[in-house]
């Protein structure tokens, strides 16, 4: 396995700790949402629908890295969910282990997310507002960006159709 770090990218309700789940379990690999992550404070902002500032996710982002960086020095694979939404936050997630690590950007309409987000139960990060501010935020990575990444259009796959291509795009990158 060229890459050891995968980070399945994208907006709130994208998909990413399925699409991380079924990828880490086709890899055999452990799988980490993000959102686990987030200091009492990040998870309280979101509760009550206040996006997060980038002050808010330095603390998150770091402790992302310090995991991911852990996990490359005990050479223990691993799928992360994180929605990486700007290219700052990439480069922080990556820092002195870029080339083990690959983003898988899961890359889908507003439409068709919010219709999957009002379908979600017990979930703190809930509201149009809400899923608007994180499009607002997102900047796509770009061949330019010094990121290794593939690119997975969600919209018009289920769940397992979009694991499915996210492992053959990985396989005809020598990701995987």
């Amino acid at each position: 396995m060229n890459k050891t770090i995968f980070f399945v990218m994208g907006v709130s309700g994208c998909g990413k700790s399925s699409i991380g789940e079924g990828i880490s379990s086709y890899l055999s690999i452990d799988y980490v949402d993000s959102d686990d992550f987030h200091p009492a404070a990040n998870v309280e902002k979101m509760k009550n629908s206040i996006p997060l500032t980038d002050e808010d996710r330095k603390p998150w982002l770091d402790a992302l890295n310090k995991m991911a960086t852990e996990c490359v020095e005990k050479k223990q694979p691993i799928v992360i969910a994180s929605s990486c939404l700007k290219p700052s936050y990439r480069k922080r997630l990556q820092q002195s282990i870029e080339e083990k690590v690959v983003f898988i950007y899961l890359k889908g309409s507003f439409e068709k997310i919010n219709a999957r987000m009002k379908q979600r139960e017990d979930h703190y990060f809930s509201g149009e507002d809400m899923l608007k501010s994180q499009f607002a935020s997102l900047i796509e990575p770009e061949n330019n960006e010094s990121i290794d990444f593939i690119q997975v259009d969600i919209d018009q796959l289920n769940i397992q159709e979009t694991i499915s291509n996210a492992l053959s795009l990985l396989k005809a990158k020598a990701y995987i």
